[in-house]
């Protein structure tokens, strides 16, 4: 099963799904800006790999415009050179839209982590020779007043199911890719991937998340990630 089959078999199970209060919007940026995501996997996804990343969920101004995780737009179009059509979710939040690639706005994390790369790698064929970043859950969710809600911050009940999808598509991710090492950027990406991959051989470890919101990461994520993959055994 290939990432592109992994991919549209997930686009189905989150189809279902219901959220309950404060969510009022979800969006799936594998349905609408499919496209540029499948570029992304036909470019970038050959396995095997040694390393892959993997992120919680898509961002307002990354994935959620551009289909790509951390997807800062700059970074997707001009680095990787990938541009694709993206439409608009059916149900769009007046203060979350999505303008593709034509987006003025530019996620801070996602610039952060692909201007890491480009700086230690240069070129998208060298990084991605080694690496592959993917996120945990492809929704992004949205309260009422535009606030952006994470997964492990919903309702057991609306969790619980979400999670077990989640899981399964990750396995497989790591099934298909083949890597030494996966790497939750972030506590809960790590979490889920040793309650999803308990049983591979692989090793599982965890990087400093490089969200503003996230005072460590403000502080030289790009030295603080370099140490910590190099503690966890991976060579930059």
């Amino acid at each position: 099963m290939d990432l592109i089959t992994i991919t549209d078999q997930l686009i189905k199970q989150v189809r279902p799904l219901q959220f309950g209060p404060p969510i009022t919007h979800v969006y799936n940026p594998l349905a609408y800006a499919l496209k540029p995501f499948k570029l992304y996997v036909k470019r970038f996804a050959k396995p095997p790999k040694e390393v892959v990343l993997v992120g919680m969920n898509p961002g307002p101004w990354g994935m959620a415009q551009t289909g790509v995780p951390f997807g800062e737009i700059n970074a997707v179009s001009q680095w990787m050179g990938i541009k694709a059509p993206v439409t608009a979710p059916a149900n769009e939040h007046p203060k979350r839209p999505v303008m593709g690639f034509a987006c003025t706005r530019r996620e801070v994390s996602g610039k952060r982590l692909w201007g890491w790369a480009q700086k230690k790698f240069k070129t998208p064929e060298r990084f991605f020779s080694r690496f592959f970043v993917g996120n945990y859950c492809p929704l992004l969710f949205i309260e009422a007043g535009g606030r952006n809600r994470t997964p492990n911050q919903l309702r057991a009940s609306d969790r619980k199911p979400l999670l077990a999808v989640c899981d399964q598509a990750l396995r497989q991710t790591i099934e298909w890719l083949k890597p030494d090492y996966v790497i939750g950027v972030g506590q809960f990406a790590a979490d889920r991937a040793r309650i999803a991959l308990s049983d591979l051989d692989v090793i599982i470890g965890t990087i400093t998340h490089p969200s503003p919101a996230n005072p460590k990461a403000n502080r030289g994520w790009e030295g603080i990630i370099t140490q910590e993959l190099h503690e966890i055994g991976i060579r930059i």
